[in-house]
């Protein structure tokens, strides 16, 4: 196959992937290290290992940081399991939902209503555990967006041969 037609389905793989950091439906980071793979190895690029262990690593390192921080930042906001359960409900039902962003309403109203349902008297321990999840959903996307960012990064750069 075409050494160009490789690299330009790598980059489209990395744009999709950039793009799945925060859209559910995509498998960002995956899709992104797939896209510098297919680069790497489908081109006989130059690029050096370290490049691809370190991205291995992080994409690990972003799976594991997607489920962990929104749980943790919501618990410090004073969330319980309630509402943590809301969130996974709210996300898979706003997926379905026929509006723009619909996961992030559904992830939001989950967290909200899992509170309310713990405890239907507290709405500030509510909208405190919902901001607790939106600031967890910042950090997780932002870590993942900057990793998928800097792949597509390194392989632009490799392929104008700056890397």
């Amino acid at each position: 196959m075409d050494h160009s037609i490789i690299t330009f389905l790598s980059i489209v793989l990395l744009i999709l992937g950039i793009l799945g950091t925060f859209l559910p439906i995509l498998p960002g980071l995956v899709l992104s290290l797939a896209g510098l793979l297919i680069y790497k190895y489908g081109t006989d690029a130059d690029l050096s290992i370290i490049y691809i262990w370190a991205f291995v690593i992080l994409t690990l390192a972003s799976v594991v940081l997607n489920y962990v921080i929104p749980t943790k930042t919501t618990k410090k906001y004073g969330g319980t399991r309630w509402g943590s359960i809301g969130s996974v409900i709210g996300t898979i039902v706003g997926m379905f939902l026929p509006i723009p962003l619909g996961f992030l309403v559904g992830m939001f109203a989950g967290v909200f209503i899992g509170e309310l349902l713990h405890d239907s008297k507290d709405f500030t321990k509510a909208w405190k555990s919902t901001k607790g999840a939106f600031i967890g959903f910042i950090y997780g996307t932002g870590f993942s967006f900057v990793v998928g960012v800097a792949m597509f990064l390194v392989v632009v750069l490799n392929v104008i041969n700056v890397i």
